[in-house]
């Protein structure tokens, strides 16, 4: 997920996508997402109508997931997944980039073993979620060098990460269903649960939920979102300012919730695997509307030069692609 973009640390914010000049803001405290929403946004409707349709960008690929945008770079990163190979059913991972306007990708990271990705809060490397080692793993920007960032909780190997997010200080969140576990042992014990990393502490946060997937901030960095695709409902916690979360709450129903992003207005966009539509609602839970992108819909990130636009991978398995859809407000700079 994305940190403040070089335009801010310039004194700059792209406000109605136009660069105006801002005072510097303090240093956000603990618990606030990476990145920074412009102040009194007077936000309208996120979407035209209640029922929005999003342009295919590019399709031919096996399976995209985990989209995050670089904004230092101009350019959307992305998991492409193939399938199971080998004797312990691992799915091979590759991250690719898309630059808007370009007529195809490029390969960023070769076997990177990776679902969901999220930006750091220095801008330097990308947090993977990793099945391929059943990890959460650092990728610098620079050299594609990795690191494990958590490889077990007290002892025990994760089942398949799925997907990350990240806030300010660099604590970070993830999920851990089975869905790439492929044929290895069973170290969870028939529980997939969420995680949270701090300091190199890694910490559980809720192994209660059936498949827990997509995850999320919101703005203020007050609630995690997570999805919970083995019961269709999305869940809500509070968080404390240590990244210590409270008891979840129910905050809405989506029939195969997958993967999550959020607006500067606090609006959770959510892609639902099942209807092939991103569920929009209101920071409330309230639902605002959907945005179309054909079957097999997988995840959500905003990006552009001033994060109105509404990235979305779909498709089906051999000739997912991307889709695009201009909307009313920005993403979070998460």
């Amino acid at each position: 997920m994305n940190p403040r973009s070089a335009l801010v640390a310039a004194g700059l914010l792209l406000v109605a996508g136009a660069a105006t000049p801002v005072a510097h803001a303090a240093e956000p405290p603990p618990g606030t997402a990476p990145g920074v929403c412009p102040a009194d946004g007077g936000y309208g409707p996120p979407l035209s109508s209640p029922a929005t349709t999003a342009t295919r960008l590019f399709g031919g690929r096996h399976f995209l997931e985990g989209p995050v945008w670089i904004a230092d770079q101009g350019r959307l990163l992305m998991s492409d997944m193939a399938a199971p190979a080998g004797p312990q059913r691992v799915q091979p991972s590759t991250i690719l980039a898309y630059t808007p306007g370009a007529t195809g990708v490029e390969t960023v990271i070769a076997d990177s073993g990776s679902n969901g990705l999220a930006l750091s809060p220095d801008g330097l490397s990308i947090l993977a979620a990793t099945h391929d080692r059943r990890s959460l793993s650092r990728y610098r920007l620079a050299d594609a060098s990795r690191e494990t960032v958590a490889g077990d909780h007290l002892g025990a190997a994760f089942n398949s990460p799925n997907d990350v997010t990240v806030r300010s200080d660099g604590v970070a969140y993830f999920t851990d269903p089975d869905f790439q576990r492929g044929a290895r042992p069973d170290g969870m014990r028939g529980r997939t649960g969420v995680f949270r990393v701090a300091d190199g502490t890694v910490s559980l946060v809720d192994d209660g939920l059936r498949q827990p997937n997509g995850i999320a901030l919101s703005p203020d960095g007050g609630t995690l979102y997570v999805g919970a695709y083995g019961e269709n409902k999305i869940y809500s916690y509070p968080v404390r300012e240590d990244g210590s979360t409270g008891t979840r709450t129910l905050f809405a129903t989506v029939a195969g919730p997958d993967g999550a992003t959020v607006d500067c207005a606090g609006n959770v966009y959510w892609a639902s695997g099942a209807d092939g539509l991103v569920h929009v609602f209101s920071p409330a839970g309230e639902p605002l509307g959907t945005i179309a992108s054909g079957s097999g819909t997988t995840n959500v990130a905003f990006g552009g030069p001033d994060r109105r636009t509404l990235f979305v991978t779909s498709g089906r398995t051999g000739d997912s692609g991307l889709y695009g859809v201009r909307l009313g407000v920005p993403g979070n700079p998460h």
